[in-house]
């Protein structure tokens, strides 16, 4: 009856040794070429459960022995056998179900975990289609086809086919000749794969190298925030390999999370681009020379990972040579993007005023009004240049609103300070100014910078200011210098005082009388400059 028997059946012996087995034990169980199993041929479970079944050292459970034959999980039961043990191994289908349910749960959760890190390591809208696309194509299906939302008429497309490379298209297509991708596209539940017709599928939407004719396919959109994502296309070869329902909703779920981080990525592009562009007003000019005047330009934010901060300035040129060239330095109270944000608002408002620049003190009262009406409490130092080229030299009349008096370094190396001054601006009812001018011969240079420079915390200690008379000792070696060397000398002094310490912004001007070159009156022509400032 055992040879009969459905079930593996092993006869023990009461040393554990086997001395028969049926048809099915002889399948399931390897043995020597006698048909006779030695005792390394049973599992360690099953030797063990005999052991204690001998013994009688079984804990009393009603639950039989179970263990591993294979990739399949027995129970043991064990009758009695004319001095020895049969044991009778039955497979649990329940338990091998639950485990294959768990590898299953497991290898989709390892998926989503992988496909998730991957995406939101790369905050860039096509990279993460392609690998959204080519791990849907390695783990779901035989390939697959990512469509993001279309940009006017044309939409991104990515294909991606098991052990292929992803490949990325923009091009026209008529999302309804896929059923359910018009839907999916626009947010909408999907359409289950029971009810797309395979044949139908345009060739557009099968990628290149696809082996076979389309067996099955599943449409699924990529859930975003507040709005879709895009929709994602699986598709098998032939059909006994058709996704089932519970494909169908991993194959959801592994959308959405891929939507997510779509959308996350389109997200951060949006405003990566818009920070760009306001970034690009808020950036300080690249500074040439302008009708005859040679002007150069350096800043340097508080924070080496910013781009903008308190300090700024601008170069505004006049219509032609003889009217004055417009600048102004300034330093708002604060550091970073607060303190940038009023820079703007700053900046706009004086060219919103360029049609009075001539009248300093104007300006000024203007700008002060305008900052003490805003919600803004902070306040800010200016120092306004209004410059001509005159003969061979150069005219400036400058005017400073709590800021420091411009520097001026002769061709002799005298390094002499402008005598202007006034209160500083946003804080008071009403600003008072000095304006003072000067000259500039050929060769001689003109230096707007702020405290930043100065007040540079370094040394030996770490603790001692870069002070005014540091900057007077370097701009005295610098007498004869382009502008352009002056303040690139400038900030290279202060930032190797500073160290790796921490510091304020900085920000220096040079207003310099060329060397040589054609000269000019008060009417008439400088030569060309290009023109330099916000807009020129």
């Amino acid at each position: 009856m055992w040879d009969d028997a459905p079930y593996p059946v092993v006869v023990l012996d009461m040393n554990g040794r086997a001395v028969h087995r049926n048809g099915a034990a002889r399948l399931l169980l390897p043995g020597p070429s006698d048909g006779r199993p030695g005792p390394d041929a049973l599992p360690s479970w099953l030797s063990e459960a005999h052991r204690d079944h001998v013994h009688g050292t079984r804990d009393g459970s009603t639950v039989p022995p179970a263990g591993k034959i294979g990739d399949r999980f027995y129970q043991a039961r064990p009758t009695p056998a004319g001095g020895g043990v049969a044991w009778w191994l039955v497979d649990d289908p329940r338990r091998d179900l639950a485990e294959a349910t768990l590898r299953t749960a497991r290898d989709r959760a390892d998926i989503l975990t992988v496909l998730f890190s991957t995406l939101l390591s790369s905050l860039n809208v096509p990279r993460c289609a392609e690998v959204a696309a080519r791990m849907a194509a390695e783990h779901l299906a035989d390939a697959a086809v990512l469509i993001t939302p279309p940009v006017g008429h044309r939409y991104a497309v990515t294909h991606a086919r098991r052990g292929g490379p992803a490949v990325q298209e923009i091009r026209r297509i008529d999302p309804h000749g896929v059923p359910g991708l018009d839907e999916a596209l626009r947010g909408f539940p999907p359409v289950p794969a029971r009810r797309i017709d395979p044949g139908g599928i345009p060739g557009w939407a099968i990628p290149a190298g696809f082996a076979g004719p389309v067996g099955s396919v599943v449409v699924a959109p990529l859930a975003g925030h507040g709005s879709p994502a895009g929709a994602l296309i699986l598709l098998r070869s032939g059909t006994e390999r058709a996704f089932t329902p519970d494909e169908e909703a991993f194959a959801r779920l592994f959308a959405a999370r891929a939507g997510t981080a779509l959308s996350a990525a389109r997200l951060y592009s949006e405003q990566t681009a818009i920070t760009t562009t306001l970034m690009r007003e808020l950036l300080p000019p690249t500074l040439t020379g302008v009708h005859g005047v040679e002007y150069a330009g350096r800043y340097r934010t508080a924070m080496d990972h910013e781009r903008v901060g308190g300090d700024f300035y601008d170069v505004h040129p006049g219509a032609d040579a003889s009217q004055e060239t417009f600048v102004v330095l300034g330093d708002v109270a604060g550091k970073g993007l607060d303190a940038a944000v009023l820079t703007g608002k700053i900046r706009n408002t004086l060219h919103a005023l360029l049609p009075l620049a001539s009248d300093h003190q104007r300006v000024l009262s203007l700008l002060n009004g305008a900052l003490l009406t805003s919600h803004h409490t902070r306040f800010a130092t200016l120092v306004l240049a209004s410059v001509k080229r005159h003969g061979s030299g150069v005219r400036l009349r400058l005017t400073s609103a709590g800021h420091l008096p411009p520097l001026v370094v002769r061709t002799d190396g005298r390094v002499e300070e402008v005598d202007t001054h006034g209160t500083l601006v946003g804080a008071l009812p009403a600003v008072t100014v000095r304006t003072a001018e000067t000259v500039l011969a050929p060769g001689e240079t003109c230096l707007l910078y702020t405290d930043g420079i100065t007040e540079a915390r370094g040394g030996p200690l770490g603790d001692e200011f870069f002070g005014e008379h540091r900057l007077r000792r370097a701009l005295v070696e610098c007498a004869g210098m382009p502008g352009e060397a002056i303040v690139e000398r400038v900030q290279m002094l202060a930032a190797q005082w500073l160290g790796s310490g921490d510091h304020d912004d900085m920000a220096a001007v040079a207003v310099s009388a060329p060397r040589t070159g054609p000269s000019a009156g008060g009417d008439g022509h400088a030569g060309d400059g290009a023109p330099a400032g916000r807009n020129g």
